[in-house]
Formats: C-alpha cells, sequence, structure tokens
C-alpha cells in the first residue's frame, strides 16, 4: 500500500453492525522493541502487519533479529541480534523507532540511531528520553545527526520525568529491565499501553510494577525468557468506529476493547446525544445522527481525552449544532487536518493550539490526508455527507488502520480503496 492509492466515499449512509479490534498499535510498536531484550521466541497474537509494525519489524531484522506472520500472531526471535546502530532510512520512517534506544542500551550497553521520523504533528521532542537515560548513567552525544549512547555506566536509579512521556515512561522501563537493582520512575505516564508493557515483560520473567500509576517501579532481572503474549485492543481504532456511528447515524458495535479504556469519549459521545451501552470487551453506540456541539474538547494525558482522537472528535463536532471549542495540549501542528475539513464545507477556526468549531452541513471534497489521525477524520468526515468525496494520502492512515475499508463496508458504509491516477 502507498501513496499512489485514494479512497473514494459515497457518504449519507448510516452505519450499522459490529466490528473487532485487534492488538493496539501503540502497545505492539513497543512489545516488539523489547523484543531486543528477550533471550528466546515471542508469540504476539492478534497482530495486524500495520506499516508501522512492518518498518518496526525491519528495523528488528537489521539488527539481526527474525520475524514471521502465522495468520494473526507475530513470531519474533532477537537471540542472534549482532548490531546496536540502525540506519537513518529506517528510523526515518517510524517516530516509535525511539523506543529501540532503551533495549539496546539495555542488552549491548550502547546505541546508535538516527533522529526518528513519522507523522508530522509537533516537535516532539525527544529529551525526556535522553534526559531520563543519563539519570541511569548513560552517556549520550550527537554524532552526524545520530543519537550515540554509551551505556557502559548503565545503573540502576530514580528517574522524575518533567512530563508524563508515554514514550519517555516505556523507554525507560525497557532500558531498567536488564540493569541490576531497582528503578523508580516517578511522575510516569498511566496510559493503558504502558499497562501491557509491563504485563508483556512480566509474562517473560520481568519484574515491573505500579504500571498505570504516576510511579514505576523496576527491579532488574538477569534475563527475559520467551513465550506467548496477548497486546491489549486498540483503544484508538475503537474510538474512531464509535464516534463514525454517531456521526453517520445507526447502531455500530465495537468489541476487543474494555469499555473503562474509552470512558473520555463515550462521555463525550452521550454528551453529544449519542447512546451508549458500556460492555466488558466493547462499547455500542446508538445515533441519529444529528449531534449537539461539544462545548470543549481538550486532550490531556491518559486518563484525559486522547490526542489521537482529536482529529476524529473534531470532524464531529464540524457537523454538529452549535459552536465548541478544541484545546489540543500535546502536539502543536495536530490541527492540519482542519484545512481539509474546511473544504468540506466545515468552519473550523485555529488559533496556536485552540480551535473554534461552528457546526454546520459538510459537502463532498477531494482532500488529502498528511498524518495518520488526520486522515482518519477526513474518511469519517467523507462517510457523514452526501454525494462523492476522494481521500488522498492513504500511506498516512494505513499506518494505523489496517484494511480500514473492508471495516467500514462491513458496517454499510460505501468506500473503496484505489489507485490514484493523478499521482
Amino acid at each position: 500500500m502507498d501513496n499512489n492509492e485514494k479512497y473514494i466515499v459515497c457518504g449519507g449512509k448510516r452505519l450499522r453492525g459490529e466490528v473487532e479490534v485487534l492488538a493496539a498499535k501503540n502497545s505492539v510498536l513497543p512489545i516488539i522493541a523489547c523484543c531486543i531484550t528477550v533471550c528466546g521466541e515471542v508469540r504476539l497474537r492478534n497482530i495486524e502487519p500495520l506499516t508501522d509494525i512492518k518498518n518496526m519489524l525491519l528495523i528488528l531484522k537489521s539488527l539481526g533479529g527474525t520475524y514471521l506472520f502465522d495468520g494473526s500472531d507475530l513470531i519474533i526471535d532477537c537471540r542472534k541480534l549482532n548490531k546496536h546502530s540502525v540506519s537513518r532510512d529506517l528510523t526515518g520512517m517510524l517516530r516509535s523507532s525511539v523506543f529501540i534506544l532503551g533495549p539496546l542500551v539495555s542488552k549491548f550497553r550502547r546505541a546508535e540511531i538516527s533522529y526518528p521520523g513519522g507523522c508530522d504533528i509537533g516537535l516532539r521532542p525527544i529529551d525526556l528520553h535522553l534526559d531520563g537515560l543519563k539519570n541511569l548513567g548513560v552517556s549520550i552525544s550527537e554524532n552526524d545527526e545520530k543519537i550515540v549512547c554509551d551505556g557502559k555506566g548503565l545503573h540502576a536509579g530514580l528517574v522524575r520525568l518533567a512530563f508524563p512521556s508515554v514514550g519517555a515512561t516505556e523507554n525507560l522501563i525497557m532500558a531498567a529491565t536488564l540493569t541490576e537493582g531497582t528503578t523508580v520512575i516517578h511522575n510516569a505516564a498511566a496510559e493503558p499501553e504502558i499497562v501491557d508493557l509491563q504485563n508483556f515483560i512480566n509474562a517473560m520473567g520481568g519484574s515491573v510494577h505500579g504500571a498505570g500509576t504516576g510511579t514505576v517501579i523496576v527491579d532488574g532481572v538477569k534475563t527475559l525468557h520467551g513465550g506467548e503474549y496477548t497486546p491489549i485492543g486498540d483503544r484508538i481504532v475503537a474510538g474512531t468506529y464509535l464516534i463514525a456511528g454517531a456521526m453517520c447515524g445507526g447502531k455500530v458495535t465495537v468489541r476487543g476493547v474494555r469499555s473503562d479504556r474509552l470512558l473520555s469519549l463515550t462521555e463525550k459521545l452521550r454528551a453529544a446525544g449519542a447512546g451508549v451501552t458500556e460492555r466488558t470487551d466493547g462499547v455500542t453506540v446508538e445515533s441519529s445522527g444529528r449531534l449537539n456541539m461539544l462545548r470543549k474538547v481538550e486532550t490531556q494525558p491518559y486518563p484525559g481525552f486522547p490526542t489521537d482522537l482529536q482529529a476524529p472528535v473534531s470532524a464531529m463536532m464540524a457537523c454538529s449544532k452549535g459552536r465548541g471549542y478544541i484545546i489540543e495540549n500535546l502536539f502543536e501542528n495536530r490541527f492540519r487536518h482542519t484545512v481539509e475539513l474546511n473544504k468540506m464545507g466545515a468552519d473550523i477556526v485555529v488559533c496556536g493550539r485552540a480551535a473554534t468549531v461552528r457546526g454546520c452541513t459538510l459537502h463532498s471534497a477531494e482532500v488529502m490526508a498528511e498524518d495518520l489521525r488526520g486522515g482518519a477524520a477526513l474518511v469519517l468526515a467523507a462517510l457523514k455527507c452526501e454525494g462523492t468525496s476522494t481521500v488522498s494520502g492513504l500511506k498516512h492512515i494505513d499506518r494505523g488502520y489496517y484494511n480500514l475499508e473492508e471495516k467500514i463496508t462491513s458496517l454499510g458504509g460505501i468506500i473503496k480503496r484505489v489507485e490514484n491516477s493523478c499521482v
């Protein structure tokens, strides 16, 4: 799948049915990186071959690891890893390539990577990752745009993060896993994906406690063994389908994710006038498609409203009744999709990290996705409005949504992936 494809979306259809989400991309990526520290074969279940996941696997392969897909199982073996350096062409494709720093330092006491790539949604500095590693005795320098980590002095210790960064928390957990002694991380991020990383490490013989709270404790072990593990379901993908159901009207059930991990979204859906039924393994949303405007959506670290759902919910607000506001506290460039939404008739005015949304009737248009979640928002808007829209830039959407068109079609939406003859 590449950027020579686009979606043709015939909107205005109600959505009805069930979809199941599989393993969360934001869990799987650090878990794949953590396999670097495992002495044995790892089988991960319910994995979709998303672009980001395939790129992380290419990084493992470049280091000497092996992997293969067995249906929806992913089998990884890093016992023959023999390198600690990753080339720029690999790290440039994936922001999450930074996750390999902690595991490489833990395993080899050395790591070299170029600055990570990924979606252009803001600066997303990795200073918190590097400062945390320095607190654990790692010497860090830059050489020819590479980050060079010398971990000969790696030791357990106390780290207090200046901000509860998900990636930094995960990187430090992985760096400490094979480091003798007890490492304590204060002001740690509390996202469910961090709990998932903790549970994976413990299933492989590690000793991590406190994930999901502001303090994570890692007791270093000598080795991790292989095993099987099923990551949690993707709450962001689940949320996207729920928002689609609320926008378009009908009744949509999403299974495969715990409903308590979607509370910040389901609260908003109820406020907009949709009916929400929470189940142990999922959520059902029922809607007329005529929604009330959310007065304010403000992104926050978990358990607050997730920044990854800000773009999809902005599409919902664009076709709701009234005026509302969005405040983006995490990434300064995460309103780029609003320019494309406005081509569809939306009335969104952005000022810095805030946006004012005046609800109106959307119309079909040709739009371009420029990042992952913004691309999903454009698909939702195209499904809502009458007429036929085209959404280009599918390489971004493919990073986090696997066969999105098949899931939408199963719900009664009309969407087709075609070759983009304009490219």
